[in-house]
């Protein structure tokens, strides 16, 4: 394998690979934590999946990932930004993958929740509004019960993602309220909230309305009045701000909410670095998780998960046997979420394809392109050593095929 320096090989190392990691698959549910993996999308093998052209989706195999992953006990959170929304994913493409997915999820008794946004809006039209039109406001909200409607129809959970549009037209808390206020009224369940950072999209910057756009504590002081406001539709939140303090304060606030205001608000944790403490929790409870690290770890995750219900069930051991299972794997996490963390759906991709679960190292929109190939070189390794290669000979062929392609000769 070579080793890097200064964007160039430097040498090569002789690396014999470890055996997978003794990852189980669970023979009922998994019950102490709910969690789901949000997965990518398959490109079909010599389609024009180039950038700014309509997505080309390998059914075959976008399906097969995802039946590997209810395999494992996991949900899947499907048409995420793991899938590439607003990153290649266009919106023909992505009605069509949250009916197949969820069609799929129905056969086999399944869970699954699809994400609904607003990104059928024409891009030109959204970077002509000015903050605070009212019609623009109404459009946004039109895009968003339109994509609610479509997710429920399929008969998927909604998870209402953070939009773009919103954002660009809100001028603070009040008009996302307006615009929030209206599409839970569409909701016929419960449905979980999504806050994105910047990290994974610049775009959201100033999400939910403070003037200063570093003010997280307005922010979620609007982001829980929201909740409170509409307790009994919000099954829980999805957080993905990379901040675990952050994160376990919100959760110890939402478990202070009175059940009889419409239920419990679950806390799904989204932030990729720090999953293995905050899924395992402390004295005052724990995350849930909705992950796009689960979908490139769904074994080991899927095996920590049995431990931890393990120890729900009297094992002494269970937990602290779940928190290392899944910290042995927070470095790869942290390698493929690492800045520019919208490019994490590579690493992603990447992983599957030496994993054989697809044909090609490819993506749609070309994102296969946005990791260099020694970071890329650098998540096998990890990988490895993480015993998440499920083929080792398989995944050795493939990256030497890949490094030939690239003129890497050793």
């Amino acid at each position: 394998m070579p080793r890097f320096g200064a964007g160039r090989v430097a040498g090569t190392e002789v690396r014999e690979l470890r055996a997978p990691g003794p990852w189980t698959t669970p023979t009922g549910p998994i019950t102490s934590r709910v969690a789901f993996a949000a997965a990518h999308v398959v490109p079909h093998v010599g389609a024009d999946n180039t950038p700014g052209r309509p997505a080309e989706v390998d059914w075959e195999s976008t399906l097969a990932y995802r039946h590997r992953i209810w395999e494992h006990g996991l949900g899947v959170a499907d048409a995420m930004d793991t899938a590439q929304r607003g990153m290649g994913l266009d919106w023909a493409a992505t009605q069509e993958l949250v009916r197949r997915s969820s069609a799929e999820a129905r056969a086999v008794g399944a869970r699954i929740a699809c994400g609904a946004g607003t990104d059928q809006l024409d891009p030109a039209l959204v970077a002509s509004w000015e903050p605070g039109d009212r019609a623009a406001l109404d459009a946004v909200t039109d895009a968003y019960r339109e994509q609610v409607r479509m997710v429920q129809d399929a008969g998927a959970q909604v998870i209402v993602m953070a939009s773009r549009a919103l954002a660009r037209v809100a001028r603070d808390a009040d008009d996302y309220a307006r615009v929030y206020d209206a599409v839970l009224a569409e909701a016929d369940e419960p449905v979980v909230l999504h806050w994105l950072g910047t990290m994974f999209d610049p775009a959201l910057a100033g999400y939910w309305g403070a003037q200063d756009p570093a003010d997280i504590t307005s922010a979620t002081r609007t982001f829980t009045d929201l909740i409170r406001a509409h307790q009994g539709r919000v099954d829980g939140v999805k957080v993905s701000l990379l901040d675990a303090a952050h994160e376990v304060g919100l959760r110890r606030e939402l478990a202070t909410l009175d059940p009889a205001a419409g239920g419990a608000v679950r806390l799904y944790t989204g932030d990729d670095f720090n999953y293995p403490e905050l899924v395992a929790g402390d004295e005052q409870g724990h995350s849930d998780a909705l992950l796009g690290i689960f979908a490139a770890i769904y074994p080991a995750a899927s095996t920590a998960l049995q431990a931890f219900d393990a120890g729900a069930a009297g094992d002494d051991d269970g937990a602290a046997r779940g928190y290392a299972i899944l910290a042995s794997t927070e470095a790869l996490g942290r390698h493929i979420f690492a800045a520019p963390t919208y490019y994490y759906k590579t690493g992603i991709a990447f992983l599957s394809w030496l994993n054989g679960h697809q044909p090609g190292f490819q993506m749609v929109g070309g994102l296969h392109a946005g990791r260099s190939v020694e970071h890329l070189v650098d998540l096998f390794r990890i990988a490895d050593t993480a015993g998440l290669l499920t083929d080792p000979a398989l995944a050795a062929r493939r990256l030497s095929t890949f490094l030939a392609v690239n003129g890497v000769d050793l």
